[in-house]
């Protein structure tokens, strides 16, 4: 018993020891949770001897839990580089987080990188406070320390470089980007994000190819083929447009803006009964529906049907006067039926402003649109010229054979 208890002080000083010196050498208050923790076991320990008490074993077996075991496993976590009060102040941290005190938690954050500057969680989890609190350049530099310390978090590369691009800075998020796809190929993300990027830098060649590298990994992704859809259409490449805005249609049946896009590319093309089809199908987004009525409205007066013009005219200025009555007014093809168009005097009150569409998905909107107006002023002349040049041909022809005819009866 005595050979027993004079173990137990030896090794318990010791390591009390151990750990004061510890503290003061680190200046790191955290110690003292542990000190008091040992203290209360070495307390333990002098009740028994003092009062010559049989400790039960519930306290027999806390008094060596706190006076012996737990300072050794802290020591032999330390030896191993593994660092406990760190590991319980990022997950206090954690918590204080997910609970709105992010003051409090980004001062534990803090203390913790005071002492260890490489702590990667420290880094991540301060990046994420001030990102939450709109220091965006705050965030950005703890992201960048996080990723120092931790290669494989390509989390990280993907939202420093969602940051860069909301500071506007295009070219740093774009390398950003290419790295982390360097590294990482099949992240969506970040090819989605670089394509709308240098979408946006009007570089469309290099979109397309960082969109149809992407595809490689995820075919059936909407929102790749959407937007790959829409590079294509700045290239003027309706034909491979139309491939990705079918995929997308298809992979999202209530992908309204492929629809629409391709109802556009139907009336490149003259097909009137396709692009009908999908304006109808449009109908049902209350964005969208406005143009939608407009354009067939004009399928209509190019068909000769004025009256079913004059209606989707009309049921147009109701979804959205502002716009659609601007943009009647600049059409000639409007002109046989203007007087019947019912055009209301004040337009401010119906106006209906984008909610859904990004500036990248109006611009091929509008790209689309115009590139109909060039076709059909061109196209439509150049296939009437066609026709009566058929017809004359047909007439010359059918004069030949008539004139052969008279002249082998003739012979006869």
């Amino acid at each position: 018993m005595i050979i027993e208890q004079l173990i137990f002080i030896v090794i318990a000083f010791a390591t009390f020891v151990y750990m004061f010196f510890k503290m003061i050498k680190n200046n790191d208050t955290t110690y003292v949770t542990i000190l008091v923790l040992e203290a209360i076991g070495i307390a333990l320990n002098f009740v028994e001897v003092l009062f010559s008490v049989k400790l039960n074993l519930v306290f027999l077996i806390l008094k060596y839990v706190l006076a012996i075991l737990l300072p050794i496993i802290i020591i032999i976590l330390e030896k191993r580089n593994i660092r406990l009060f760190e590991y319980i102040g990022i997950n206090r941290a954690k918590i204080l987080i997910l609970f709105g005190n992010t003051k409090k938690a980004k001062q534990i954050l803090l203390e913790i990188l005071e002492k260890n500057a490489d702590n990667y969680k420290a880094h991540l989890y301060l990046a994420k406070i001030y990102e939450r609190e709109g220091g965006m350049r705050r965030a950005i530099d703890e992201y960048v320390h996080a990723i120092d310390l931790n290669k494989q978090d390509y989390e990280s590369y993907y939202i420093v470089a969602d940051l860069l691009n909301q500071l506007n800075k295009k070219d740093e998020a774009m390398q950003m980007l290419s790295n982390l796809l360097n590294k990482k190929p099949d992240n969506l993300e970040a090819s989605e994000l670089l394509g709308k990027i240098l979408i946006e830098k009007e570089m469309y060649k290099e979109a397309v190819n960082v969109y149809q590298e992407a595809l490689k990994f995820s075919p059936l992704n909407y929102d790749i083929n959407y937007n790959l859809g829409m590079a294509y259409t700045m290239l003027n490449d309706f034909q491979n447009a139309k491939i990705c805005y079918e995929k997308a249609a298809n992979i999202n049946s209530l992908a309204y803006n492929s629809k629409y896009s391709l109802a556009e590319i139907a009336l490149i093309y003259k097909d009137l009964e396709e692009a009908e089809k999908r304006f109808q199908e449009v109908l049902e987004d209350e964005e969208l529906s406005a143009d939608a009525y407009y354009e067939l409205s004009k399928i209509y007066l190019i068909k000769g049907d004025k009256d079913t013009a004059i209606r989707y005219a009309n049921t147009a200025i109701d979804v959205d006067s502002k716009k659609i009555v601007q943009k009647i007014k600049k059409d000639p093809i409007f002109i046989p039926i203007l007087a019947k168009i019912s055009i209301p005097f004040n337009l401010e009150n119906k106006e209906i402003e984008n909610k859904k569409l990004t500036k990248i998905e109006i611009k091929s909107k509008e790209h689309l649109e115009k590139t109909v107006e060039i076709t059909r002023n061109l196209s439509y002349q150049d296939i009437d010229l066609l026709k009566i040049k058929a017809h004359e041909k047909e007439k010359q022809i059918e004069e030949q054979i008539k004139e052969e005819k008279e002249e082998k009866e003739r012979h006869n």
